[in-house]
């Protein structure tokens, strides 16, 4: 953590942040304070929030996942093996117990367990991902459906289709990029640089037996062949937008990743959407971004960071060309002092921090609070990422009263392409992984503080 000669709080408390956006900066060009155990989880949080919307749904889920509780739940995404009944049969009956966790009527918020033997929740014909309990809800509720229901004919899609990326039938394509990395601005000259690959990999995967399999068990019929690709590349740009996003952050803050020994980047309050079930290779995409890198050492650090993702980072020279990735469990101010401080793990170049939340909850912007102004006094450059305009100015809100010195933020070009449905309220807008970004470097009173030094120095 940051000497006490350098900390400072806030000026006015946490509560009197109002989300309202600040006068834009130059653009970049391309739970208390002291935790001694770890604080409030976003994926315990997110999970149990769900009882706010749909009371009983947590529930129907642990059910459904044929699980006793949400420790059990926690337990598989940690990588551990559950106690209980956990598992399927066979595929058809796991897409119909995933299926059944959306099966609430998006107006009244009714469960099936809720229901007369007279009614049924039927989903909607269009998108196929919303559900009703009769034509009254389905009425009442069309006002605010139709504005999202296209996009939420994609997430129906998508959320099936993901089964191929978690049984490896899908590999995104990967390789030397063949245009300087200058003139990849975006996932559009993203796509244009690996055109023929990408071609070659998406017909594989739609002629697969593996795509067959996965049709014959879902329990509707398969969509038209460009439904089909247009799925695969959102959940391509999803899979690679978090390696990309940090190639972004490397390039836009002007960090060296030439130096003897390599360049360590730090993914703080990483979760199990970082870790569950990340391979070696994943970040892959983030070498090739930068041809003769010397090396790329990525720890993902984070109270919900995969059990079986926890490896020991090595303070160790990285190999030239590699991408190393490990883990570490607990909070960040914490690992500082123990590894960081230390010298076991050299100073980051980069940190950077995925849907951190601390906006949403005064619980997590407790947790948070020590990783920022430790970032902030220590001169960290840092990005962070958020899923809508709403978090942005939020978000901003808060980074400008800690006094942090923010660089540059606006729409992430390698934003996720994949909608995400806010699971609980399925008529909300869906939102896209990464979509923003804000980033910082030290603090405006220090810069400030140097400005009036120089001045005196020269005699001014």
């Amino acid at each position: 953590m940051a000497p006490r000669s350098r900390r400072r709080r806030h000026k006015k408390p946490l509560s009197s942040v109002a989300p309202v956006v600040v006068t834009p900066p130059t653009l970049v060009t391309p739970t208390p304070l002291a935790l001694s155990k770890p604080g409030p989880s976003i994926d315990t949080l997110g999970f149990f929030s769900l009882e706010n919307n749909v009371p009983g749904l947590s529930q129907l889920i642990l059910q459904k996942l044929n699980m006793k509780s949400y420790e059990e739940y926690k337990l598989v995404l940690d990588g551990g093996t559950p106690v209980s009944g956990f598992g399927y049969r066979c595929l058809q009956e796991m897409f119909q117990k995933m299926e059944d966790t959306f099966r609430f009527c998006a107006h009244c918020r009714a469960l099936p367990s809720g229901l007369s033997d007279s009614r049924v929740l039927r989903h909607c014909k269009r998108c196929r991902n919303v559900y009703y309990c009769g034509p009254e809800c389905q009425r009442s509720d069309w006002p605010a459906h139709r504005k999202v229901c296209q996009e939420l004919r994609l997430v129906a899609v998508d959320r099936l289709m993901e089964w191929l990326l978690v049984t490896g039938d899908f590999v995104p394509p990967s390789g030397p990029w063949s245009w300087p990395p200058e003139a990849v601005q975006g996932w559009d000259t993203w796509f244009s640089m690996r055109c023929l690959q990408l071609d070659a990999t998406l017909d594989a995967v739609l002629s697969s037996q593996a795509m067959t399999t996965l049709w014959a068990n879902v329990g509707q019929p398969r969509p038209d062949p460009d439904v089909l690709q247009g799925s695969l590349k959102r959940l391509l740009t999803d899979a690679l937008s978090r390696p990309l996003t940090l190639g972004f952050g490397l390039q836009a803050l002007g960090i060296n990743v030439g130096k003897v020994g390599g360049s360590t980047v730090h993914v703080v309050g990483a979760s199990h959407a970082e870790t569950f079930l990340t391979r070696p290779g994943d970040y892959d995409e983030l070498g090739y971004m930068f041809p003769g890198h010397l090396g790329f050492h990525i720890i993902m650090v984070g109270v919900d960071v995969a059990a079986d993702f926890s490896q020991s980072p090595s303070a160790s020279l990285l190999e030239p060309g590699t991408v190393q990735l490990s883990g570490h469990r607990g909070l960040y101010h914490d690992f500082w002092e123990e590894q960081v401080e230390t010298g076991q793990i050299p100073h980051p170049d980069l940190v950077v921090a995925f849907h951190p939340g601390f906006h949403a909850s005064a619980d997590l912007m407790e947790a948070w609070l020590p990783t920022l102004l430790l970032l902030r006094d220590y001169e960290i450059p840092t990005v962070i990422t958020v899923y809508s305009h709403q978090e942005l100015a939020a978000s901003l809100q808060i980074l400008v009263d800690l006094d942090t010195h923010i660089t540059a933020y606006g729409a992430n070009p390698f934003a996720s392409l994949k909608p995400e449905q806010v699971y609980s309220n399925p008529n909300k807008q869906p939102v896209y992984c990464s979509a923003y970004y804000i980033m910082f470097l030290g603090s405006s009173c220090q810069l400030d503080k140097r400005q009036l030094e120089d001045k005196v120095d020269d005699g001014v």
